[in-house]
């Protein structure tokens, strides 16, 4: 995942260290903190924003299953959960 790996994020990661992660970057890449290159940090300001907009997203808006029998179903690994809902991929 591009947005995953642009912001430094672990394969599972919290919704604070996903936060701070963001907060960190958008310091560094301040167009004005680079005065020398600001097309540069404006643009990659840009895609931190596109990303940690992508991530969220998807974070505010996943759903959960609460019914009982998918709440007494099996404990899956992390790879296990990951394939059963997004396959391969």
């Amino acid at each position: 995942m591009k947005s995953k790996s642009l912001l430094g994020l672990r394969e599972t990661s919290t919704l604070k260290e996903i936060k701070n992660k963001y907060k960190n970057l958008m310091k560094k890449w301040h167009p004005d903190k680079h005065k020398d290159n600001p097309e540069k940090a404006t643009k990659m300001s840009m895609q931190i924003n596109e990303a940690y907009e992508v991530i969220m997203d998807y974070c505010n808006n996943y759903e959960y299953s609460f019914d009982e029998e998918s709440i007494k179903q099996k404990t899956y690994t992390p790879a296990q959960w990951w394939h059963d809902k997004f396959g391969g991929r």
